[in-house]
This record gives structure tokens, sequence and C-alpha cells, in this order.
């Protein structure tokens, strides 16, 4: 066994290894080598035409609002699950009993998938009509019945994504602060009784949160790629609506139009794909820079 140590590894990693190599990095080179070329409905396309798709996508005052739109997405989604995902989390870790029974409870809705919980909410919970639970909750307090995806002022249709996109998420969040909370040492929470510290805000601030840097840094960068990858979820909620709602139409829809839509133009859309890749990893970078990730106390 030993002698072939790397035959059997490439025995049980081959088939991954593989398998990552068809279905994500050769169709990742093929679509930055359509953006270069002319290429309507077809993947193999011979007219080469250098940068003009590049220039074309970023010419697009659509796609440029679709991406500004977006870094305000962003910057409003990011801090709230954030905040919601640590909250969970610092209650479930003060829980003495059943902590494992709320832990697989809140983190449940991660395994669920963003098409289904997207249905749910658009067919059940905000469906609009009035029996719908979201306002027959309204009917209970006098309120009248919202159409909570109609394209008109004022702009439900967030509230029913911003919360979809919060049940989603934050228990995958809420286990990574778990991580980070039970590595904490105590001691530290004792000797800051000992020096009178009471258990709340100042003890969040002073002890919890710098702790929990680390744990901070990786959440929020998680947090920013998968804003700007947002598909499903607006896709499906806001697929029957008369076009795109203004403001509502993320960069990997528009490219799904652009690509696959009517006139299925694959290599604008590769280009735009590449561009909306360009800027994920400029703002990872420029974030991780700001943050100082990898970098401890002690560094200059």
């Amino acid at each position: 066994m030993r002698r072939h140590a790397a035959l059997w590894f490439w025995v049980f990693v081959g088939p991954f290894a593989l398998g990552l190599a068809l279905f994500t990095y050769v169709p990742l080179l093929w679509s930055a080598g359509l953006s270069f070329f002319d290429a309507h409905n077809t993947v193999t396309p011979t007219h080469f035409t250098g940068l003009d798709n590049y220039a074309a996508m970023l010419r697009d005052t659509a796609f440029r609002d679709s991406l500004k739109t977006f870094l305000l997405f962003t910057a409003f989604i990011v801090p709230v699950t954030y905040g919601f995902s640590l909250a969970l989390a610092l209650m479930v870790n003060r829980v003495r009993w059943a902590r494992a029974f709320f832990r697989s409870v809140f983190f449940l809705p991660a395994a669920c998938s963003y098409v289904v919980a997207a249905l749910i909410w658009k067919m059940s919970l905000f469906s609009g009509v009035r029996f719908g639970l979201a306002n027959t909750v309204l009917g209970w307090f006098g309120g009248d019945p919202v159409a909570w995806l109609s394209t008109t002022d004022p702009p439900w249709y967030w509230l029913v994504i911003v919360t979809v996109r919060l049940w989603l998420q934050a228990g995958f969040y809420m286990i990574l602060f778990l991580a980070g909370l039970q590595r904490i040492d105590p001691a530290l929470y004792e000797a800051a009784a000992v020096d009178g510290a009471r258990p709340g805000w100042t003890v969040l601030r002073h002890i919890t949160l710098p702790q929990l840097r680390g744990t901070s840094v990786a959440v929020v960068l998680l947090l920013v790629v998968n804003a700007f990858q947002a598909f499903d979820e607006f896709y499906n909620l806001l697929s029957d609506a008369r076009g795109y709602p203004p403001y509502a139409r993320p960069p990997l829809v528009y490219l799904y139009y652009t690509a696959l839509g009517q006139g299925q133009n694959l290599g604008l859309g590769s280009a735009g794909a590449v561009i909306l890749a360009l800027v994920i990893a400029v703002v990872t970078l420029a974030q991780a820079r700001w943050l100082r990730l990898g970098r401890t106390d002690g560094d200059g």
C-alpha cells in the first residue's frame, strides 16, 4: 500500500479531478475564448472580433446599471446577513440544552434549493393574493392586500428577495460563527468578569468581536461573492413580470438573457461574464486588503 500510495491517491481523487476539469475549468476557458468571437447561436465560432464584445458590453447602459444596482444591493445585504447570522450564533451558543437541535433547525434552510425556496415565497408566502400568508397577516391588523411582486411602486419585491435570501443563507454563516465562538478561550470572559465587565455590549465589543476577526473576514468575503452571483431567486421570483422591474435585474440574469435569450449572442454574454468575474475579483481583493486578510495584529 505504501509503495502504491500515488496510485491509490489518483484512484480516489482522479474521478473528482476529472469531473472538475470537464465541467468547470474547460467551460470557463471555452467561455473566455468565446468572448473574442462573434458567436451567435453557436459555441464553435470562426469570426474573430477581438475586444469588440467587451467594448459593446461596457457601452451597454443596462449592464452598467445592473452592476451599480448590485453594488448597492451588496452594501445592504452583506451587513444585514452578517448581523442576523451573528445574532443567531450568539443565541445558540448560550443555549444550555438542545443546542444541537437548534443548530440543526437554523442550518436546515441552507440545504434547501434556491429555486424551491423562491417558488415557496412566490406562490405561498408572498403570492399577492388575498389569502396569501403575508396578506392574511396584514388583514389581521386591518391592512389591505399587497401585490408583493408588482413592478409598480413601492418596490415591495425587494422585501421578498431579501427575506428569502436571509432564510437561505443565515444558517450557514451561523455555523461558521458558532465554530469561531467555540474557539474563544473561556478564560477571557472570566477575566473580564473579574475586572467588572458586565455581559452584553461591552464584552461583545472588546472580547467576542476581536476574537471572531478571522471568521468575520471569511464570512464577509463569502457574502460579497454570493451577492454578486445572485440569480436563482431573482429569476424565479420576477420572471413572470413584464420585463424586469427597475433596479431588480442582477448581472447574471442580464447575461443569461443576452446569451440564451432571443438573440443567443454567446460571445457578448461570455464577455459580460468575464467582466463580471473581474469585478468580483477586484472587489474581493480590495476588501481582503482593507480587512487585512491573513495578517495578525502584530503585523505592520
